[in-house]
Parts: structure tokens; C-alpha cells; sequence
């Protein structure tokens, strides 16, 4: 949540929506963060503070997803698990677990680029959450990585790596370096970051699950151990379910901060920023006393404009802003650039017309993890019967509302929806007639992302003009996926048949936050 620069307090989450995963480093007196992003693409989002607090997105550091065969459906919870951002010898480095594939690394001279391609510096299944350390005192590279039972059969535990020191290579085979089935009451270890630090390795780790979970410390003056552990963040008595992974940074006046999520349902991973201190044993205090804090003085560096990743868009010569993610690698054809305003989406032909949730050309954004009220203009522009295009709110299950051509040419306001298990969409309120095949669409979304669709066809729905905006069907649910939160999409397609199906005009996308929050 954007702060004023004159407000001596922030206020968390600092990032309202779903950057799982977050990974913060300083570079000079900027502060960048990345996160994971799962199948979607663009990939390894790159965010931009001055002073930790307001943050912007400067860009993505993976345009595509490879195998690139692998990544051509939508494959929702896989992909880039876990990133972690570092800047060693002048170039900015990412690595990233894949669940199915292994550990891969991408690098850039500048935080925009240009990033090289993805490398894998250690194939298998289950290698995931990776965190390189050059340590800057013997010249010496290491590399710590946890593990995903679901691919493995192995979870709960962290593994060490001597690693090249171009970063390109691992130089032996590895070895358990943390056993958290050998530490009482430790379960689910992962998500390592590793440190050098007063003459200590540290890894910072969480344990016990994304809802439920705490912060870990672990030291020790070899990298292969042994290590000590603490417990340094926990819920105790806040509102901030399982507080852990996430980055540790210094500013250059010598304060330490805390990144961390926090796991809120449709919402996804929220991001809290958590001060950090060091007790006089040398273990670091997060939070207060260990207890994430809601509000705190603001960090030590100099006042910035309130900023936060952007959601508008008018979509100048038919471009999505960097906000836009695909559902799996996008290919040429699926939105047209031209000289006016308006994202232009060509009707895909798809046998899954039926099921939005198997579609690979959905362009979607994170949804706001607080209330608001989501709109867009929408135009189906001449094309075939079953052209449909529209607004929907995506997870395990969805709902969206848009435009339709019937068989007989006219347009019609149609809302569907899916439950989580279901394999096909039903019909949420029945059809409406679109005279000029446009819409103004809207989602009011409120607390526990309870979503209200809602339409303005230039007419009163059919009942009269100017009436405005008109409710349909039921309030939905959110839901999300299995580790990202619900999106906000843009799709358009068509059933499988014959030539080109035609094209759908989107323009004036608009996100207006509510000030009550959502869930607080």
C-alpha cells in the first residue's frame, strides 16, 4: 500500500496483491524485487523502490517459458517457483526452481535488460526455491536449494552446493545441509535465501506451510554446517497468518528490512515489509519482537512519490501495459498492434470455448487485494457465430460477463460461470440483447473477493435508455489457484471451425481501490 512522503508511517501490505514469493536486494540507492510468476508470461516480474515502500514494475526479466513445447497450454502452478534476486560482479543475476525441469539462471548488465536465456545449472524434478551466494571474502560460490515431495518423493529439507563462480555450473553433487525432520515440530522447510554475514553463512527459511507458517534463521560458520536455528517471525497474536519468505536488505544509512508475504486466498501473496534488528546473541529480531507489525516508522531514506504497480490501461497502439500476462507463451496473432488506442483480441478458434481455464490467450493481471470496482469498454467487431470476448475473474473456478454473436448475427450480453470441479461453463443470468455489440463491463469486488458483475449496453439493458449500469446474476466467489491467487482476465475466442472468426476491441481498463480494505 502506496504511502504519502510526508507520512512518517507505512502501512502493510506495502505490494496488495499476488507477488508470491519475493526476493528484494540493493543495488546503489535503488531497491528491486522480483517474484514468482508460475506459468505466466512474461515471467520473473522486476520491481523498482527508492525507499521500500512504493514500488513500481519496470519489466520482466523471462519473455518465455521454455520448454517452450511444455509451456504451450496453460500450466497454471508450475513454471518459475521461487526466484531469488542478487547483483555480483556488475551484472544482476535470477535464479529459479522449476518443479519438473530444475534449476535454472538468467542474468542482465542493467535491471531492464537485456536478460540472457534461461540456463539449467542442475536438471531434475523437485529441485526448487534456489539461492546463489558469492562470497566475496575467499572468491568461493554456493548455492542452496530446497525440495518439492509432490515431484521428489523429498520435501523438508535444504540442500548445499559448491557452485561455479560464473554462476554457470554446480561443482559437486550436493549435500543436505538442513534436516528439518531432525529439528522438533519443523515441517514443510523451504524457500531458502542465503547470506554471508559477521562471519556466519545464514540462511533464511521458512517452515510450516504458506497459511500457517514462520520465519527461520539458521547460521553457521561453514556453508556445509552444522547449523543452529531460531524462530524469528511469527503470527503470535496478529491478524498476518503465517509470515515467512522473503528478503532480507540494508539501506545504505545501515537499517535492515524484512520483505515477506503473507497468504490471503483469492488475494494470493500479499507482501509485508517488516523491520529487522539483531539481539545481542547475533540473531535477527524481526517484526516486533518476532510479531509482524501492520504499521511502522518508515525506513531511513529519502521521500518518494506514492507509486504502486499499475493496473490502468488504455492499451496505446494496441499494446498491453507490463502489467499483462499471458496464461502460457504467447503467439503471434493473438492481439493486433495499430496506431489508435485499444487492445484488439483476435477470436481464437479453440476446442475449449467451453472451459476458460484451458486457454492459453487469456491476458490477465493480478487482482487487487483490496476492494474495487474493475471496468472495461468492450466492442465484438464483425466475425462469425459463437465469437464471444469479455471480463472474467479466474481461478479454480470462474465467472465472466461479456459479448456473444448468435448464429443469427446479433450480439448478445452473456454471463457464465464454472465451478472448480465442473468441466464446462453454465450460463450465470440469461442472454440480453447488445445493440451495437458493445458493453461497458464491470466487476464490484468486495471483501473475501466476493465479485458483483454488472453491464452498461448504451441502452438500460433493453428496458429503456440511460438506466445506466444493471446487475447480473449472482454474487461469485473468488477463488484461487493452487499457489497463485485469483487473475482478472481478458479473453476472446471462438469455436473450432473455418477461417477467421474475427476480432474484440477492448478500451479504457480501470481499477478504482475502495479505501476500506479488504478482510482487516
Amino acid at each position: 500500500m502506496s504511502a504519502a512522503p510526508d507520512d512518517p508511517v507505512y502501512r502493510n501490505p506495502v505490494l496488495d496483491a499476488d507477488w508470491s514469493d519475493p526476493d528484494v536486494i540493493r543495488v546503489g540507492d535503488d531497491f528491486y524485487l522480483t517474484a514468482s510468476s508460475f506459468g505466466r508470461v512474461p515471467g520473473l516480474p522486476l520491481l523498482h523502490s527508492r525507499d521500500l515502500v512504493n514500488w513500481t514494475l519496470v519489466g520482466h526479466a523471462l519473455h518465455r517459458l521454455e520448454p517452450e513445447s511444455e509451456f504451450a497450454v496453460p500450466r497454471h502452478d508450475c513454471g518459475v517457483w521461487a526466484p531469488s534476486l542478487r547483483h555480483h560482479d556488475g551484472r544482476f543475476w535470477i535464479f529459479w526452481g522449476d518443479p519438473d525441469q530444475g534449476i535454472f539462471q538468467v542474468n542482465a548488465p542493467e535491471i531492464r535488460g537485456p536478460w540472457t536465456r534461461p540456463h539449467l545449472i542442475k536438471a531434475g524434478k523437485g529441485l526448487i526455491d534456489p539461492c546463489p551466494l558469492w562470497d566475496d571474502e575467499t572468491g568461493e560460490a554456493y548455492l542452496v536449494h530446497a525440495w518439492a515431495k509432490s515431484r521428489s518423493g523429498v520435501k523438508n529439507r535444504l540442500t548445499g552446493h559448491r557452485m561455479h563462480p560464473h554462476g554457470t555450473e554446480l561443482l559437486d553433487e550436493g549435500k543436505v545441509i538442513v534436516d528439518g525432520d531432525r529439528i522438533p515440530g519443523w515441517f514443510t522447510l523451504e524457500g531458502p535465501k542465503l547470506h554471508k554475514h559477521d562471519g556466519w553463512f545464514w540462511i533464511l527459511a521458512p517452515a510450516g506451510g504458506v497459511e500457517t507458517g514462520w520465519q527461520g534463521a539458521f547460521r553457521s560458520r561453514a556453508f556445509f554446517g552444522p547449523y543452529e536455528e531460531k524462530v524469528v517471525l511469527e503470527q503470535k497474536d496478529t491478524d498476518v497468518n503465517g509470515p515467512h519468505q522473503g528478503g532480507w536488505v540494508r539501506t545504505p544509512s545501515g537499517e535492515d528490512w524484512f520483505l515477506h508475504f503473507q497468504q490471503r486466498g483469492a488475494y494470493g501473496r500479499v507482501v509485508h515489509l517488516q523491520p529487522m534488528e539483531w539481539d545481542p546473541d547475533g540473531w535477527p529480531v524481526i517484526g516486533d519482537d518476532g510479531a509482524p507489525v501492520a504499521g511502522h516508522r518508515r525506513p531511513d531514506l529519502p521521500p518518494q512519490r506514492p507509486a504502486a504497480p499499475a493496473t490502468d490501461d488504455d492499451f496505446p497502439g494496441g499494446r498491453p501495459g507490463r502489467q499483462w500476462q499471458w496464461t502460457a507463451n504467447p503467439r503471434d496473432g493473438w492481439a493486433t498492434h495499430h496506431s489508435a488506442d485499444g487492445l484488439r483480441l483476435t477470436c481464437v478458434r479453440t476446442p475449449d470455448a467451453h472451459d476458460l481455464r484451458a486457454l492459453p490467450h487469456v491476458l490477465t493481471q493480478r487482482l487487487p487485494g483490496a476492494p474495487c470496482t474493475v471496468e472495461v469498454d468492450l466492442r465484438l467487431d464483425d466475425g462469425e457465430p459463437g465469437a464471444r470476448a469479455g471480463l472474467a475473474v479466474l481461478g479454480d473456478a470462474y465467472s465472466w460477463i461479456g459479448l456473444e454473436r448468435g448464429t443469427d448475427g446479433a450480439v448478445m450480453l452473456v454471463h457464465r460461470f464454472a465451478e472448480t470441479a465442473a468441466e464446462r461453463e453454465r450460463d450465470a443470468a440469461p442472454p440480453r440483447p447488445a445493440p451495437g455489440g458493445r458493453a461497458r463491463l464491470r466487476v464490484d469486488i468486495g471483501a473475501g473477493a466476493r465479485c458483483s458483475f454488472s453491464y452498461d449496453t448504451g441502452d438500460g439493458g433493453g428496458d429503456g435508455a440511460g438506466e445506466g449500469f444493471r446487475p447480473s446474476g449472482q454474487v461469485f466467489a473468488a477463488t484461487p489457484w493452487r499457489w497463485v491467487g485469483a487473475l482478472l482476465g481478458l479473453v476472446a475466442l471462438a469455436p473450432t471451425g473455418q477461417g477467421h472468426a474475427g476480432t474484440a476491441t477492448f478500451t479504457q481498463f480501470r481499477i478504482r481501490i475502495q479505501e476500506k480494505r479488504a478482510d482487516r
